[in-house]
C-alpha cells in the first residue's frame, strides 16, 4: 500500500518547506511514495521548494478543487493524503495512517486539528473544530483527508469548486459509507494560525460560519466566494 500526497499551492513559500519537511520520514519509512504539488500558478519561491524536497509539480486552475483534482489524476498511490500547503502533520502520522490503510479501504480519515500558535483564541477555535468532526463526523480540509484511490473514484472525486470543496466531498463520503466512515486520526493537523490572528479569531469564525450557512442554503459558490473575499480585504 503506498500513499500519494497531494497539496495545493498558491503562493506557499512561507508554509510549505514544513509541510514538506514533515513528511521525510514517511518517504524513509516507505509508506509515502510520492509527494504531488498542484499549484495554481504560484509566482513566490513555492516551486523552488517543492522542486528541492522532489516533489513532483502539476499545473491547475486555481482553486484547490481543481489542483486536487488535477492532483489525484497524477498520483500512481493507492492510497491519497491530500493535505493543505499551511498544514504540517505532527508526532504519530505515520502508524496512524498505516493503522488506517491496512484496516479498510472504505474508512476515510483525517487528523485532529491543532495549530501552530498557543493561547486561548486557538485553543477555542481547535477545540470547536473538533467538537464537529466528532459529533458530527463534519471536518474540514485542514484536517487533511486519507482516502483509497478505489474510494476517491467511487464518490467521483473532488469536484472543481472554489471553496467548500472539502465539505462536499466528506457530504457525499458520508452518505456513502455513513458516519462511521468518517475515522479521526489521533495524530495532529498542525495548521497555521497566520490568517486568523491577521484577521482576528473570532472575525474569522463568524465569517467562515456565515460563508457555511449560504453554502448550505443553496447560494451559488461565486456568490459566497465574492463576500469571503470582500471580507478578507476588509
Amino acid at each position: 500500500m503506498k500513499v500519494s500526497v497531494i497539496i495545493p499551492t498558491l503562493n506557499a513559500g512561507n508554509t510549505l518547506a514544513a509541510s514538506l519537511h514533515a513528511l521525510v520520514d514517511g518517504a524513509v519509512d516507505g509508506i509515502i511514495s510520492e509527494v504531488i504539488i498542484a499549484d495554481g500558478g504560484s509566482t513566490d519561491d513555492t516551486l523552488s521548494i517543492a522542486q528541492e524536497f522532489g516533489a513532483t509539480i502539476t499545473q491547475a486552475p486555481q482553486g484547490r478543487g481543481h489542483q486536487m483534482s488535477a492532483g489525484a489524476r497524477a498520483a500512481r498511490g493507492d492510497w491519497f493524503l491530500f493535505l493543505h500547503a499551511d498544514t504540517r502533520l505532527g508526532a504519530g502520522w505515520i502508524g496512524d495512517v498505516r493503522s488506517l490503510i491496512f484496516q479498510e479501504q472504505n474508512r476515510v480519515g483525517v487528523f485532529t486539528l491543532s495549530f501552530d500558535e498557543k493561547g486561548v483564541g486557538p485553543a477555542l477555535v481547535a477545540w470547536g473544530a473538533m467538537v464537529r468532526a466528532r459529533a458530527f463526523r463534519l471536518p474540514y480540509g485542514d484536517q487533511g483527508l486519507l482516502i483509497s484511490r478505489r474510494r476517491y473514484d467511487e464518490i467521483g472525486g473532488f469536484r472543481d469548486m472554489a471553496l467548500f470543496e472539502d465539505v462536499d466531498m466528506i457530504r457525499r463520503l458520508r452518505k456513502l459509507g455513513g458516519r462511521r466512515s468518517i475515522h479521526i486520526l489521533p495524530s495532529p493537523a498542525i495548521t497555521s494560525a497566520r490568517r486568523y490572528r491577521q484577521e482576528g479569531y473570532i472575525k474569522r469564525v463568524l465569517r467562515n460560519l456565515r460563508c457555511l450557512v449560504m453554502y448550505h442554503r443553496g447560494r451559488p459558490i461565486a456568490e459566497i466566494q465574492a463576500f469571503y473575499e470582500a471580507r478578507t480585504k476588509q
